[in-house]
């Protein structure tokens, strides 16, 4: 017979302890009175009976029965499980062996590896899932590098081959051994391809999430997509397979009322991960796109906890938009008739449905969110008003798009302009972003701060 006991290590009086009782030691031939004596090998602590034991086996009496007690405070075992979250105890006929649990081994092992790269300055390996253009990215590596950590980019996954190239295309974060996987998540084979990762970065796919989301595919609930609602799911597989120190993630605001965001905390807590919420305004990181982004920020424990409401501003907004506005010539093509659009304005308003027209004259010291589909020109986004002719107005060019995003113009660079603004359009705003990997990386660079745990076997 064999008994698996997944139990947390104990303490009392200020020791750590292993306790254990009951039919379950019975079972295997433990009874009161017996003798035994611990044995470390290696990373195990062994409980073997013998006659001339130093300790003997106690008792507890419940419900009319005598039941065997294994209470255990012996010095070794605080020093070979110090740091464990978690044990695995595994009691056979006349022989208890103790080891850290697996969770706790891989908590171990990542910290560790974390902790010895940044000590030696060595880069930090990422994993990019949903990868677009690669801005989160990015903003992620240069803010690390502000303070000192280097950071590559191991495995970028991205389902739109436009997005990928121009990501290979404009952004430095690349590498000669960087793998670069074009097409979704859900298709990729975690068993195949083993990988190790130090930072894991992804921007769930917001479909689902988002007002206008939700409102364009009749959608009940975030889940309920039928592409987009699955993704925390993939998102979590891969935490779980390439075991990465730190997870950052980004959504809309709305995601934070998510049954996905309420299964993201669940599952990260259970892999021993502390998690951190907030949810950031561009214009108060220095870009004039009014976008509220939630950032969630998963550290290990075994390293040093990260508070985000300390992250702080690093640029100033523009005055005004026509701080970033390209002048464009009064009878420039890019001015087109869109009365249309103030008709739908209009009938929006009629049937109570809230959408505004955001009809600009430059002179705003901020604008509301762009997204994805821009070039589409939909009521609710940023034009630009014709100076002298009310009825004409245009679109922002995409590097008109990228300034107010404080993206750098390098990434969209000579992409066409649809491509740039799809691009644009599901990014973060880079400042904050940089401003948040910063943070991090002061906080995680102390590493007085961070002792190495106990090896895991």
């Amino acid at each position: 017979m064999t008994t698996i006991i997944n139990t947390k290590l104990g303490e009392t009086k200020g020791r750590k302890r292993v306790y254990l009782e009951g039919r379950k030691l019975a079972r295997e031939g433990i009874e009161v009175g017996q003798r035994y004596d611990i044995e470390i090998k290696k990373s195990q602590a062994i409980l073997t009976l013998k006659d001339t034991g130093r300790y003997t086996v106690s008792r507890r009496q419940r419900g009319g029965a005598v039941l065997p007690v294994i209470d255990c405070t012996a010095d070794e075992i605080a020093q070979i499980f110090e740091g464990s979250q978690c044990l695995r105890i595994l009691v056979k006929t006349g022989v208890i062996i103790i080891t850290a649990h697996h969770q706790t081994q891989r908590v171990n092992e990542r910290v560790n590896r974390f902790l010895e790269k940044v000590a030696a300055q060595k880069p930090l390996d990422t994993v990019s899932l949903f990868h677009g253009g690669g801005i989160l990215d990015a903003a992620v590596h240069e803010g690390l590098s502000l303070v000192g950590i280097p950071a590559r980019l191991a495995v970028a996954v991205e389902i739109e081959p436009k997005y990928l190239e121009a990501s290979l295309a404009n952004n430095p974060i690349w590498d000669e051994y960087s793998i670069a996987i074009e097409g979704g998540v859900e298709a990729v084979n975690l068993r195949k391809a083993p990988l190790q990762a130090d930072l894991l970065v992804a921007g769930i796919p917001c479909t689902g999430a988002s007002k206008s989301g939700r409102t364009a595919n009749k959608l009940l609930f975030a889940e309920s997509h039928d592409k987009a609602g699955m993704m925390f799911f993939q998102t979590l597989q891969f935490i779980e397979a390439v075991n990465p120190a730190i997870v950052l993630l980004e959504n809309v605001k709305e995601y934070m009322n998510t049954a996905s965001m309420a299964v993201i905390r669940s599952v990260l807590a259970s892999l021993g991960y502390r998690i951190e919420e907030r949810v950031f305004c561009g214009n108060e990181f220095g870009a004039l796109e009014r976008r509220e982004r939630l950032c969630v920020l998963a550290v290990s424990h075994g390293l040093a906890a990260v508070d985000l409401d300390e992250v702080t501003p690093m640029t100033t907004k523009p005055t005004a938009l026509d701080d970033v506005l390209e002048q464009l010539p009064e009878d420039s093509s890019r001015w087109k008739d869109y009365r249309y659009i103030a008709l739908k304005a209009e009938r929006d308003a009629a049937a109570g449905k809230g959408f505004k027209t955001q009809l600009l004259t430059g002179s705003e010291s901020h604008c509301g969110t762009i997204g994805r589909g821009y070039n589409k020109v939909r009521s609710t986004e940023p034009r630009i008003q014709h100076p002298t002719k009310p009825e004409k107005s245009r679109l922002l060019t995409a590097r008109e798009h990228a300034k107010v995003k404080s993206v750098p113009q390098r990434l969209i660079a000579d992409l066409p302009e649809t491509t740039a603004h799809e691009i644009l359009g599901q990014a973060v705003i880079y400042p904050v972003f940089v401003a948040i990997a910063k943070h991090l990386g002061q906080v995680l660079a102390l590493l007085q701060d961070n002792k190495p745990l106990a090896q895991a076997a």
